[in-house]
């Protein structure tokens, strides 16, 4: 590590670059000593000059009036394997430089740190331990991004509590006058700005290059939006607030996540970017042999777009929140967490190679939370009568088949933290080693939002406690990831984004999935829970309008190009029946890969992408294109050399369309090599997936 030592400079120029010298950061002093970044790409400029530092909730912010200390600089270069991902190894290579700045006025010290990789830059703040810096509130980040022009853009608005938006393509120009409208039903009265959008956020200049800002690391801090100057096309940096209105409370030594920008000239170069994962931690579990993929079934979709209802009964005879009296009401008939159902779900995952079985509604308490008060609290530990957990579980395990925790703690976050050893007890003493939260409705307490410093600590000691008791977690609407599933694999997925469900809550644009990738994924995995075979939502419940937007090529198509090592199979049983060649690819696909190959991408339009199943040498291909459907011309030359592979086509019939045709599929076989050049058309909202197995 080389160290230079510069004092009382305002103007002078650090540059860093990456291994190959395409990326680069220049870091200045500029005015009244206000830190400042730059970045470039191929000798172009791509973040203009940024200022950088934090407003304080006390005098003295660290904004400016800083002088350069020292500079230190090193590399990095190491080749990791996860747990579980998309490919068996990650290296993890860079040039770093590390500023020291002292605040002349008041003697404190702030660090900031660049990471500069061949696909992007990743920096953060540190503060080292000091006397004159030790306990303090952050009251605003004012971190930029500086963007060079106009770029298209593709963003959901900026929202403290959601993120459970379809993703809108525009000029950055156009945010503001289409914010209204990109605001759906479901938005949490917390958007903080017309112009405020959330993380990660995908980018592509006129000149064809692609750019992506988000974070890395997100520990004990609150959750970065970011709010544009559309005069100058600036991203300011907008955090999530407490209660109180502060930002974040820190104690030196400490620092902030890592505020990352991805960059590349073609968008398969996104979707391939490690750069986030890299920027997180070694894993901290020293035994990871209980973590393992899951691909399962599950008591939900009839609820979820069948209609029918997550409690034992509504008809009680009188309500005392915490306190019904089951043995005085029947059951409704409309619950599906039933010993009957349940063992049903059992059974079609063992005759079909399902790990586990999700039961949602298992746990009383429901229809005081839904007819009564939000405020009541799940003990998740109680079952209903008509659910006998003992007997179930021994069920399920003489199949070979695990049962599925689901907790939803109506956001009642305290509530759940003090059940929390218990629920996670009675997960060991049942033989359940993976969990579904959920986070619904507005924090409890009442202030806190699903994105500011106290919740994402809370998640994070959920996991942690979960990796105690050798638990997989799996949080629906907790905050967005950021590659913590490195440091805790255990974190085996999370929802936080607009999934299946709204299919049936209106649809999702048949082009979400194929931005989903660019966005939401770049932090790691998505419970998406695909595999929807009846798109007419009235025949599954004469109640609904809605109507899923994919043909059934596509939903197959969906296990490979949204990437996870969770995967649902989300339909109910009986329409998996209908289709059982098709249903073939859904049981045949893998959850851990060895290798990934994006073939060709572009955000809102299509993605192709090839994986290599873990420790073998089996391939599975998907395609899912937006409205106006994709024709691919794809060489199979990552295949190896001078083998014959048996390739299944499970494929868009010709007349197929996501709105007139949706179940018009064709299956074809046929031997391929790795000179075979596949073409294939995508449907309007369709898809293609492919099966490509080694001949024996």
């Amino acid at each position: 590590m080389a160290r230079c030592a510069l004092f009382n400079s305002h103007a002078q120029n650090i540059e860093v670059t990456s291994p190959n010298g395409l990326v680069s950061v220049a870091f200045t002093l500029t005015g009244n000593g206000v830190p400042t970044y730059a970045m470039s790409f191929n000798s172009k400029e791509v973040v203009a000059p940024s200022k950088l530092g934090l407003e304080l909730a006390e005098e003295h912010s660290l904004l400016d009036g800083f002088t350069l200390a020292a500079t230190e600089r090193s590399t990095f270069d190491e080749t990791w394997q996860p747990v579980w991902g998309e490919t068996k190894n990650i290296r993890n290579h860079y040039n770093e430089l590390l500023v020291r700045l002292q605040q002349d006025e008041t003697g404190r010290l702030m660090n900031i740190r660049f990471r500069v990789y061949n696909d992007g830059v990743g920096f953060r703040y540190e503060f080292p331990q000091q006397e004159k810096l030790v306990y303090f509130v952050v009251k605003d980040e004012r971190t930029q991004f500086a963007m060079t022009g106009d770029h298209t853009a593709w963003w959901i608005p900026g929202d403290y509590d959601t993120q459970e938006y379809d993703y809108t393509e525009s000029k950055l120009s156009e945010i503001r006058g289409l914010m209204k409208s990109a605001i759906c039903d479901n938005a949490s009265q917390t958007l903080f700005s017309p112009t405020g959008v959330q993380t990660a956020l995908q980018l592509k200049t006129a000149d064809g290059i692609y750019l992506n800002i988000h974070e890395a690391a997100l520990i004990d801090y609150s959750c970065m939006h970011l709010d544009l100057d559309d005069n100058r096309f600036i991203f300011n940096t907008q955090l999530t607030p407490d209660a109180q209105g502060n930002m974040a409370h820190m104690q030196s030594p400490c620092h902030t996540p890592w505020r990352t920008v991805m960059v590349a000239d073609n968008a398969c170069g996104i979707l391939s970017s490690n750069l986030i994962l890299n920027l997180n931690e070694p894993c901290k579990i020293t035994d990871t042999s209980w973590i393992k993929p899951v691909k399962y079934v599950g008591v939900w979709w009839e609820m979820i777009g069948g209609g029918k209802q997550w409690s034992y009964t509504f008809d009680l005879p009188s309500v005392k929140l915490g306190e019904t009296d089951y043995s005085l009401v029947k059951p409704h008939g409309q619950h599906p967490a039933n010993n009957e159902n349940v063992r049903r779900y059992i059974d079609f995952a063992a005759q079909h190679g399902f790990d586990q079985v999700l039961v949602e509604g298992w746990n009383t308490g429901w229809e005081d939370w839904f007819g009564h008060s939000k405020d009541y609290v799940f003990d998740f530990q109680t079952p209903y009568p008509d659910f006998d957990i003992r007997a179930l579980n021994d069920y399920a395990h003489s199949k070979g088949v695990r049962l599925m925790m689901h907790h939803e703690t109506s956001s009642s976050v305290r509530n759940y933290e003090r059940h929390l050893e218990a629920a996670y007890n009675l997960m060991n003493q049942y033989g359940y080693n993976a969990v579904k939260s959920g986070y619904v409705g507005n924090i409890i307490p009442r202030g806190e939002h699903h994105y500011g410093q106290w919740m994402v600590n809370h998640y994070l000691y959920c996991v942690t406690e979960a990796a105690k008791h050798h638990i997989m977690v799996n949080a629906h609407e907790a905050v967005r990831p950021t590659g913590l599933c490195r440091t805790w694999p255990n974190l085996i997925g999370n929802e936080s984004a607009r999934g299946t469900e709204y299919e049936s809550f209106g649809g999702n644009k048949p082009s979400h999935t194929t931005v989903l990738p660019f966005t939401r994924l770049q932090g790691g995995p998505m419970d998406y829970t695909p595999g929807i075979f009846e798109m007419d939502m009235s025949k599954v419940d004469p109640k609904s309008h809605s109507h899923v937007n994919s043909t059934l090529a596509r939903q197959l198509a969906l296990y490979v190009t949204m990437y996870s090592p969770l995967q649902m199979a989300a339909d109910v049983p009986e329409q998996y029946e209908r289709f059982m060649d098709a249903f073939q690819f859904i049981k045949d696909v893998a959850v851990d890969w060895d290798d990934s190959r994006y073939l060709e991408a572009e955000p809102g339009q299509y993605i192709t992408v090839a994986r290599k199943a873990k420790g073998t040498n089996d391939w599975f291909v998907g395609c899912t294109s937006g409205e106006q459907g994709y024709q691919s011309v794809l060489p199979l030359s990552f295949l190896d050399s001078g083998k014959k592979y048996d390739c299944t086509i499970y494929a868009d019939a010709p007349n197929a369309h996501y709105l007139t045709n949706p179940q018009a599929y064709t299956i074809k076989k046929k031997v391929v090599t790795d000179k075979t050049v596949l073409r294939l058309k995508a449907a309007p909202g369709g898809g293609y997936a492919i099966s490509i197995k080694e001949r024996k």
